[in-house]
């Protein structure tokens, strides 16, 4: 079922989240739903506050970056497969340095901006079958994680703005807050008027 995104502005998307153990309810339902979702939305990565959810999920599909002509041929097929769900996960340790990427956000459509993230990340997180993984994710692969994990803690890339930047997209978001914004896909929005 595709469930309607969270928009900018609900106070779900600044908590951080919870972990959850392999009893939590309705969680096959709730990752096959969030799937569906994603891709109606057309998205690389969503997490479960995205959907309203104070949990410590998200997915990521990193199959669309896999046509992008400027990355080289191993970091495509990677990112062809790179379609998983991460549980509880942890970022162990980030190195390398910072790079900046235009990044988006479901939840603030309609606003790209330039996000310096690490180049490489140590993680560890448990997938949908609840068994342990630990993994290192460079590039684009790591970005999109960094990005989703983010999520999970309350902070959204705008966060990451300077202030000029964020004084400059104050009314457009608020605007999205008020559901006035155009967008194919459902929202929710926390200060649209009845």
């Amino acid at each position: 079922m595709i469930l309607p995104i969270v928009a900018y502005g609900d106070p779900v998307l600044r908590k951080v989240g919870k972990e959850i153990a392999k009893d939590y309810p309705n969680l096959e339902e709730i990752i096959v739903n969030m799937r569906e979702t994603m891709k109606n939305a057309q998205g690389v990565g969503l997490a479960a506050p995205q959907i309203g959810k104070e949990i410590r999920l998200f997915l990521i599909d990193a199959s669309p970056f896999s046509e992008n002509e400027e990355l080289d041929v191993e970091e495509r097929d990677f990112l062809k497969n790179f379609n998983k769900t991460f549980i509880n996960p942890e970022i162990i340790e980030e190195e390398g340095d910072e790079w900046a990427f235009n990044e988006g956000c479901l939840s603030i459509p309609n606003i790209n901006e330039e996000v310096y993230r690490n180049e490489t990340i140590h993680i560890e997180y448990v997938d949908e079958n609840f068994e342990k993984r630990k993994e290192s994710l460079n590039g684009l692969a790591a970005r999109i994680f960094q990005h989703e994990y983010d999520h999970i803690e309350g902070i959204l890339f705008t966060d990451k703005l300077s202030t000029l930047k964020k004084r400059l997209l104050k009314k457009k978001l608020e605007n999205i807050s008020k559901g006035i914004v155009d967008v194919d896909y459902r929202m929710k929005f926390p200060k649209q008027k009845k």
